[in-house]
């Protein structure tokens, strides 16, 4: 009994004397009673824990398929959708096993500080991953671009493919998938050139001092007219002489685009410029230099 006492404290010990004592001066009958009162006790538990686990899980259930109905019916964007489902669906699963392990007659005070022990701990361990969490959460709220959009940022540019938790991938035009992190992401700038559905294309030209500029407008101009891709909004293409360059008279044209069609209209229009200005009697000068030699 003294190594008893020694392992347990003194309280403890005292109770348990007293059970062991009371034990011992029980009929045998009695105590048979009282142990199957015991289990009869313990099994009316288990039955109300498995009771309780199974009408909450099925709870659960219709909970999630309601929230996603409401979320399709809202239109919410099937990234953020999921992600609402799976971190509702975890935290309730969570409380469920909480309530149930209560239910048993278990302390579960000790057990919901082992949780946040061990929440404080992954915290700390993963404050780069929570903090693309975070990120890719902000991303799926406030929408700075969405799948299929083309952005530039982080110094990579392509077209967003799918937006995930902790980062985002998108597919560069040589077809190289890039994978950013959504923590930088979002901290950073992003050029979003999808957004608004139309883009403004410009070229440059330099043609030669004593060209004739109206001829060079107007031949543009016609290029531009002609192509069906060129919009008239927000306002109709337009060429203006930008500058007077060391070497040439610089040209610029504009004209707005559908951002779908940017690229294969912008290289188009440079390959007709290069073949209808010379037509037009329109040349391109080369860079010049003038050298005078003295003789002394």
């Amino acid at each position: 009994m003294t190594q008893l006492n020694d392992s347990i404290p003194a309280s403890e010990a005292m109770s348990l004397q007293e059970e062991l004592q009371k034990l011992s001066s029980m009929p045998v009958e009695d105590m048979m009673n009282a142990l199957i009162d015991d289990l009869v006790k313990f099994g009316l538990r288990v039955l109300a824990a498995l009771a309780i686990y199974i009408v909450g899980a099925w709870i659960i259930k219709k909970l999630n398929k309601a929230i996603r109905r409401v979320l399709e019916k809202k239109k919410v964007d099937p990234s953020l959708s999921t992600f609402l489902n799976s971190f509702i669906s975890i935290s309730l699963t969570i409380l469920l096993i909480v309530i149930t392990i209560g239910a048993l007659g278990i302390n579960t005070s000790s057990f919901a500080a082992l949780l946040a022990a061990a929440g404080v701990a992954a915290g700390m361990a993963l404050s780069g991953t929570l903090q693309n969490f975070a990120g890719g959460i902000m991303i799926l709220f406030f929408k700075p671009f969405k799948v299929g959009d083309f952005i530039d940022a982080q110094s990579c540019s392509g077209t967003v493919q799918s937006i995930q938790i902790t980062s985002t991938h998108i597919l560069t035009s040589d077809n190289k998938k890039i994978i950013i992190p959504n923590g930088s992401l979002i901290n950073g700038v992003i050029d979003n050139y999808s957004s608004t559905g139309t883009r403004r294309c410009e070229w440059k030209i330099g043609i030669s001092y004593g060209d004739d500029m109206d001829v060079a407008r107007k031949t543009i101009l016609e290029i531009l007219e002609n192509d069906s891709r060129v919009l008239k909004t927000p306002e109709a293409p337009y060429v203006v002489l930008s500058s007077l360059d060391s070497s040439a008279v610089t040209i610029s044209a504009r004209a707005w685009v559908s951002s779908a069609d940017y690229w294969n209209l912008y290289f188009s229009i440079n390959e007709l410029i290069y073949k209808e200005l010379p037509k037009a009697g329109i040349s391109f000068p080369f860079p010049q230099m003038d050298i005078t030699i003295k003789n002394s």
